[in-house]
C-alpha cells in the first residue's frame, strides 16, 4: 500500500530539507520513495508544494486530489489551499503562523479568518501547534521544518531513532544539535 505526504508552505521556509529528512526516514526503513522537486515559486514568499510518496513499489512522486494521507503545511493558508487533496481519513499537521501573501500584503485581499475553525468545521483532523516558537526555543527561526518534521514523526510508523538519523545526515554537523532540539519539541518531548 502507498502513502502519499504533501509537505506545503512559502519559498525559504526550509521545505526542501523537510521532504529530504521525510525521504531519507523513509528509504532507511526499507521502503521504495519517491520525492518530488519543489513545485511553485521557491523565491522566498511563494507557494510551494512537494510530494512524498512510499510504499514496498511507488512508480510516480505524484499525489492526486483526495489521495494524501498526510498534509503537513508551514502555514496556515498554505493548509486550506491543499485540502481538496487529503484523504478522507487524512491528518493535517501545520504551523500556525501565518504569512500573508502577496495580495493581502498590496491590500487586495484580507487574510481569511479562523481557518483553523474552518478546517475542524469540516471534520478533518488538524494538529495545529506553533513551530516558530517551538523553533525559536530550539535556537533558531530557521528549524520550524524540523519541528513540523517532529510532529509528523507521532503520526508514522517509523522510530524516533530512524527520524534522528535522517537529520544527521541531512542537517550540516554546525546544526545538528539545534535541529534535534527543533524534532524533540516538536514531538512534544
Amino acid at each position: 500500500m502507498v502513502k502519499n505526504i504533501l509537505i506545503v508552505g512559502v519559498g525559504g521556509q526550509g521545505a526542501l530539507l523537510a521532504s529530504k529528512t521525510l525521504g531519507q526516514v523513509i528509504l532507511d526503513s526499507g521502503y521504495d520513495v519517491k520525492v518530488s522537486e519543489v513545485h511553485g515559486m521557491s523565491q522566498r514568499g511563494g507557494s510551494v508544494v512537494t510530494y512524498v510518496r512510499y510504499g514496498d513499489k511507488v512508480y510516480s512522486p505524484i499525489v492526486d486530489k483526495g489521495e494524501a494521507d498526510f498534509i503537513v503545511s508551514f502555514e496556515m493558508l498554505e493548509a486550506a489551499r491543499y485540502l481538496d487533496y487529503l484523504k478522507k481519513t487524512g491528518q493535517i499537521v501545520v504551523n500556525t503562523q501565518q504569512i500573508a501573501p502577496m495580495p493581502v500584503i498590496t491590500g487586495n485581499a484580507e487574510y481569511p479568518q479562523d481557518l483553523q475553525d474552518r478546517i475542524k468545521d469540516l471534520e478533518i483532523k488538524i494538529d495545529a501547534i506553533d513551530c516558530l516558537s517551538l523553533a525559536l526555543q530550539a535556537g533558531s527561526a530557521k528549524a520550524v521544518n524540523i519541528v513540523l518534521m517532529g510532529r509528523l514523526s507521532k503520526y508514522m510508523d517509523f522510530s524516533e531513532d530512524a527520524w534522528i538519523s535522517a537529520i544527521e545526515k541531512q542537517v550540516k554537523p554546525q546544526f545538528l544539535d539545534l535541529n534535534k532540539k527543533a524534532f524533540r519539541l516538536g514531538r512534544g518531548e
